[in-house]
Formats: structure tokens, C-alpha cells, sequence
């Protein structure tokens, strides 16, 4: 990747409507990210004061801090990618937000189910 490419300046100026796809993409890991703290922070209230509802709250607020903090960074890299004509990297992300939300639902199974 160029060091001299910005995401809004350098290299040749991207089809709009990939930038607006890209910003899309942004907003929705931001989304997702308001979703899972809304979440967190719900458990912490509603259930009963105990170990596994303190762990089920606090897995949902830090898989929400994981994909706010990684939102803007992957966002850049797509940007400036695109700019540079080069191909989208990949992110782990996608990975991450599976295993989290695999885990959270496991926890929450344990959690409400057999407890």
C-alpha cells in the first residue's frame, strides 16, 4: 500500500458509488458494534446479578469495543485500496464477529437454559 495515498486525496478518485459502499459498510460495523453494547448493557440490567450474566454482559461490550476500534482502520485500508487500484485486503473482522457472536449465543444458552 502507497504511503503517499490518503483515503480523500492520491491516486485516481474511485467510482462514487464504491465510496458510498465502503462508508456503508462503516456505518453498519458501527451498527453492529451500538447493537452488541445496547445488548451488553441490557444483560448487565435485566439479569439476575451473577457470574454468567456478568460475563455475558461483559463478552457483548467487548466484542462491540473490538469492532468500533477496528471500523475506521478497515474502512481507510478499502479507501485508499481503492484509490491505488489495487484489491480490497481482507479483514479478520468478519472472523472475529462470527466467533463472538457463536460464543455469545453459547453463553446465553448456558446462561438462560441449564442454569
Amino acid at each position: 500500500m502507497p504511503e503517499q495515498i490518503r483515503p480523500h486525496t492520491g491516486g485516481s478518485e474511485p467510482d462514487y458509488r464504491f465510496t458510498l459502499a465502503n462508508e456503508r459498510t462503516f456505518l453498519a460495523w458501527l451498527r453492529t458494534a451500538l447493537g452488541l453494547l445496547a445488548g451488553g448493557v441490557a444483560v448487565h440490567q435485566l439479569v439476575p446479578a451473577g457470574a454468567a450474566g456478568t460475563v455475558l454482559a461483559g463478552l457483548c461490550v467487548v466484542l462491540a469495543a473490538a469492532l468500533a476500534a477496528a471500523a475506521y482502520p478497515r474502512w481507510r485500508r478499502v479507501q485508499i485500496a481503492m484509490r491505488a487500484g489495487e484489491a480490497l485486503p481482507r479483514s479478520a473482522m468478519v472472523l472475529l464477529l462470527t466467533a463472538g457472536v457463536l460464543l455469545l449465543t453459547v453463553a446465553a444458552v448456558v446462561l438462560f437454559v441449564v442454569a
